[in-house]
């Protein structure tokens, strides 16, 4: 130990690290890996740049290595900061406050940089590759010495024949079965010998980093299956620097960086290794994460014997690891169990938690559990006035959830947004149709981003040349009417919704193919402005032309961003005219803040609040649905549309009373609602499954290949939403009993297969979770 750690109930830790453990307030934790708690995503970032400048003050010439992705946006943003006022009254206090006891600016230009990892083969000058993200956020931008710099720059790796690697790898596909058999042919042989060579490269960069000692501090995120840099589950411990493939979960992560999940499949990449990370015995290793969805993970990572299931347990060979996390990203974590059931006050949702939670971990039905079931349980035996009758309680409490989510409604102006397309129906559709069938409701459905991210290059391409070849074919009519392309194109376009559902009756996939084309040939007189057939074909080629010319992830030019998000617009119109839902009553607010960028900005209450306010006030909904996720990793579209439309709805109130509004707060294929966390849950049947799984694949035609899919499933998200749905079902299964099922007197209980949970809030309780998020996600 030196003098600037100090020892404290979790191991020594520095006086930064000190300081945020205090504020913590957990001042013993259990695991086999120190962590400390901190409250928001902009925290994670400072209390890693602060350990970082703290660890570079003493040593000035030290090895580093330093994360890509989005969740080290506010460590370089407070890095920078600090570094930038290092001499200021606020810098000052910014370092006192939080024990930075470091007088001098530490001076980064004496220390070696050393890349994480990389895709293989992907240039180097790509805005998507990791080599342009170091160079720009941490070579330019801490102003480290490049020459000091051991850069993983796939454009200079030696190749057989000195060849670039998109003249031996002419698809980026290269073949790892090479190193164990025969080549067949002449360029298998130049692919072998290129591979070998790579082996030999990644070998030398292996060395390198010895000859220096070693990393001494390693900063870096933690992947869906628990990878750290990119050893995904199931990397040997004592793994070096190699180039490898990588699995689904990990495939399914990089897919938005590299253009789609086709592309990453089929993309290696060259990693550090895990011996790599660990070899420098008294080296500072950092894990930072944030989010819920990181909460198993984590757990895995600090709560776990070493195995190679969870590769972050390594670390426990480092005295100095730790891991850095939001509350929520620790929120499964024994500590944190143990901090929930004892704290504060008993509320019935530790009750409904704790006896649900018991009856699935020990596979006893609600009716069957006995009062030593319970006073057997470490969380259960904490419940005030323990018996029998408590278990009925929370089953009462969860069928009174249930009777919510079948009342009938009636007379209500239902305004249902969406921070994406198909968002509301993975969250809400079965429960949506339902209240689409009284006639005296009026329903609304409003996308708030223009989500032309989940659009592939290819997808767009193949449906352009589609519509080339009709117009060619003379097959394109309305292109043909006087008017066209002056006016007329602003018109019919509930015929372009309504022919294509009467091609998805009839079966016809070339008349579907049709109908997208013509909604694509109004988008482009619109956006481009276009004034006669010849101008609409030369349009098309060249619109094909710029997007060949591009590479996989690249950011296309905004006009092209607007095409591929007026046909997701055309996606979300063909999913609720299934109900009869009017073109005119489906809104795209294309809200600004939503670019395409890596580090996208807050929204604006001039620019994204206002166009939601005057929604509200123009239709003056009494029900408002929304996506009510939980803090993921920092402020990203969910949180962002929540928080907007929390702005709008808190503007709407100063001039009207809002006391009848209710707010519905849903989760879909991202996050789930625990039982005890909503209030209302609906039954869902086969049918009901089935209309959502072919609604989706008939109409959310871009994303039926699932190119951008979570990484919990392999295929589409209506088929995840569908099994969250069951699994929903089996967890309340397990309280109230399967005959609670289908022995039920209402046949929408017997006929139920799946349970959607939501919850339904006033406006005070709504604005309050929003706060209260927002203080989680930005502090």
């Amino acid at each position: 130990m030196n003098d600037m750690t100090i020892a404290t109930g979790t191991g020594a830790f520095s006086p930064v690290e000190d300081h945020f453990v205090r504020k913590s307030g957990v001042a013993e934790t259990t695991t086999r890996i120190p962590y400390v708690l901190v409250d928001n995503f902009p925290e994670l970032g400072k209390i890693a740049a602060l350990r970082f400048l703290e660890w570079v003050a003493e040593h000035p010439e030290g090895v580093v290595s330093l994360p890509t992705g989005k969740t080290p946006e506010h460590f370089i943003r407070w890095t920078r900061y600090l570094l930038e006022n290092w001499d200021s009254a606020e810098g000052r206090r910014i370092r006192e406050e939080h024990g930075l006891q470091v007088r001098d600016k530490p001076a980064l230009r004496g220390l070696h940089f050393v890349q994480i990892d990389e895709f293989y083969p992907i240039r180097s000058s790509q805005s998507n590759s990791f080599h342009h993200y170091v160079s720009t956020f941490y070579i330019d931008g801490f102003g480290l010495d490049p020459e000091r710099a051991l850069l993983i720059n796939c454009d200079e790796i030696p190749l057989a024949g000195g060849k670039h690697f998109s003249e031996v790898f002419p698809d980026s596909t290269v073949d790892l079965s090479l190193r164990t058999r025969s080549a067949r042919t002449a360029k298998e042989r130049e692919q072998q010998s290129s591979i070998f060579l790579i082996d030999d490269w990644c070998v030398e960069y292996e060395r390198k980093i010895r000859a220096l000692g070693g990393i001494g501090f390693f900063l870096g995120g933690i992947g869906p299956d628990g990878h750290i840099a990119f050893n995904t589950r199931g990397s040997d411990h004592f793994s070096t620097t190699r180039l490898t493939e990588t699995n689904f979960e990990t495939q399914a992560q990089a897919a938005g960086d590299l253009g789609g999940i086709e592309v990453s499949k089929n993309r290696l990449v060259i990693t550090i290794g895990l011996d790599t990370i660990t070899f420098d015995r008294n080296a500072v290793a950092v894990i930072f994460a944030a989010g819920e969805a990181k909460a198993g993970v984590v757990k895995d990572a600090l709560e776990s014997e070493p195995s190679v299931l969870y590769p972050a347990t390594v670390l426990q060979r480092l005295p100095r690891s730790r891991f850095y996390i939001t509350r929520s990203a620790g929120a499964t974590l024994g500590d944190s169990m143990e901090a929930y059931y004892r704290s504060g006050p008993w509320t019935h949702e530790k009750t409904e938690r704790a006896v649900i939670d018991l009856c699935r971990r020990i596979v006893t039905y609600g009716p069957n559990l006995t009062l030593a079931d319970l006073e057997s349980d470490p969380y259960c035996r904490l419940i005030p006035d323990l018996s029998l009758g408590t278990v009925r309680a929370v089953m009462d409490s969860i069928e009174a959830k249930v009777e919510r989510g079948l009342r009938p409604e009636e007379g209500q102006t239902f305004y249902h947004t969406g921070p994406h397309h198909d968002d509301i129906q993975l969250g809400l559709q079965p429960h949506i149709n339902r209240t689409l069938r009284g006639t005296t409701n009026r329903s609304l459905f409003s996308v708030l981003t223009s989500g032309f991210t989940a659009v592939t290059n290819g997808f767009i391409t193949t449906t352009l040349a589609a519509t080339r070849r009709l117009l060619d074919e003379g097959r394109i009519q309305m292109v043909k009417y006087p008017d066209f392309f002056q006016s007329g194109y602003r018109f019919k376009w509930d015929k372009d919704v309504y022919h294509f559902l009467m091609h998805v009756a009839s079966e016809d996939p070339e008349g579907r193919e049709r109908g997208l084309c013509h909604r694509v040939v109004r988008a482009i007189v619109d956006i481009w402005g276009v004034g006669s057939t010849e101008e609409l074909r030369n349009t098309i080629d060249a619109i094909i032309a710029e997007i060949a010319d591009s590479y996989d992830g690249q950011k296309n030019p905004p006009r092209i961003q607007k095409l591929k998000g007026m046909v997701r617009e055309f996606e979300e119109e063909l999913v609720w005219a299934h109900s009869g839902v009017q073109v005119k009553n489906v809104r795209h607010l294309r809200l600004g803040f939503y670019t395409g960028d890596l580090f996208t900005e807050q929204p604006s209450r001039a620019r994204d609040v206002t166009p939601i306010l005057e929604e509200f006030r123009k239709e003056q909904p009494t029900v408002i649905s929304l996506a009510l996720d939980p803090e993921g990793s920092g402020p990203d579209t969910h949180y962002k549309v929540l928080q907007a439309i929390a702005d709008a709805v808190r503007l709407w109130r100063e001039e009207t009373d809002l006391g009848h509004l209710r707010i519905w707060g849903y989760r879909n294929v991202w996050f789930r609602f625990a039982p005890s966390d909503a209030n209302v849950i609906v039954p869902v049947s086969l049918n009901a499954m089935d209309v959502l799984d072919k609604s989706f694949s008939d109409c959310y035609l871009s994303q039926v290949d699932a190119s951008f899919p979570s990484y919990q499933h392999d295929g589409k998200f209506s088929t995840l939403a569908k099994r969250i749905w069951v699994e929903q079902l089996q967890s309340i299964q397990y309280l109230l009993g399967k005959e609670y099922f289908y022995t039920n007197e209402n046949p929408r209980i017997r006929a139920s297969h799946g349970l959607i949970y939501f919850k339904e809030m006033n406006v005070d309780e709504f604005l309050t979770q929003a706060r209260e998020l927002e203080k989680a996600t930005e502090g």
